[in-house]
């Protein structure tokens, strides 16, 4: 008896085939930051990436997570619809761009960060040394989990990657240090007509209001609850 693998077996297989190649070809080529700068909405976000910090660690390492559900919503999907807005739709303006960059991708690299306060001062990573950070950031990231309003590590450092450095830093740092009165004219007139004025201005103040209670205690609004005295008036103010 002779045994024929049906026709439609045939053409699936193919395609089956055809898609593994064409998926092994796609996604590094569409993994790497040049071809997200391809589109010019995208591109002063690849610009302010190529000078930022993170400058060596892909556009898809933040806001791809790990995952396979990571992989099919973040870029499948979310890469999809940006296609067909940027071919067939209209673009927003760069300056309206909102993308979710989700904490447990920041804590793959940056989990050392939530001992921050845990460990000796003598013992913090230089940077965080000479700032004077002693921020709890575990106990902020448990806050922010049981307030249940999507808060995270971006909550306040946003604008780590895509922001510009104020007041002399030679970093973008969390955004409770700069209000919106402090940034240039022109940048602020942008701010005000778009939804990137809401990211800006809100502070370590919109928390730590003087009001607002954690734990049965109200959250102090000192600087010294986060920073160590001796090191304030060289690197803060």
């Amino acid at each position: 008896m002779q045994f024929t693998i049906p026709k439609i077996a045939v053409v699936l297989i193919m395609l089956a085939v055809l898609g593994v190649v064409a998926a092994a070809i796609a996604i590094p080529l569409t993994n790497a930051p040049t071809f997200c700068a391809s589109c010019h909405t995208i591109k002063p976000s690849y610009d302010s990436w190529f000078t930022s910090t993170h400058k060596d660690v892909t556009c898809v390492a933040c806001h791809v997570r790990p995952t396979f559900e990571g992989f099919v919503q973040d870029k499948v999907i979310k890469g999809t619809h940006d296609v067909w807005v940027t071919l067939l739709g209209i673009p927003k303006k760069p300056d309206d761009l909102h993308a979710k960059v989700y904490s447990e991708v920041c804590l793959a690299c940056h989990r050392n960060m939530l001992r921050i306060s845990e460990v000796a001062t003598r013992d913090l990573p230089g940077p965080l040394k000479k700032a004077g950070l002693i921020m709890e950031h575990r106990k902020h990231m448990e806050a922010f989990k049981k307030r249940g309003q999507g808060e995270g590590c971006t909550t306040c450092h946003a604008s780590v990657v895509h922001g510009k450095p104020y007041k002399g830093y030679p970093n973008v740092i969390p955004r409770g240090h700069i209000k919106l009165d402090q940034l240039p004219a022109a940048e602020k007139a942008v701010l005000e007509a778009s939804m990137v004025k809401a990211h800006r201005t809100m502070d370590c103040f919109r928390c730590h209001d003087g009001k607002t209670e954690y734990e049965g205690k109200v959250l102090s609004r000192k600087c010294l609850t986060c920073h160590l005295s001796e090191n304030l008036s060289d690197f803060l103010f």
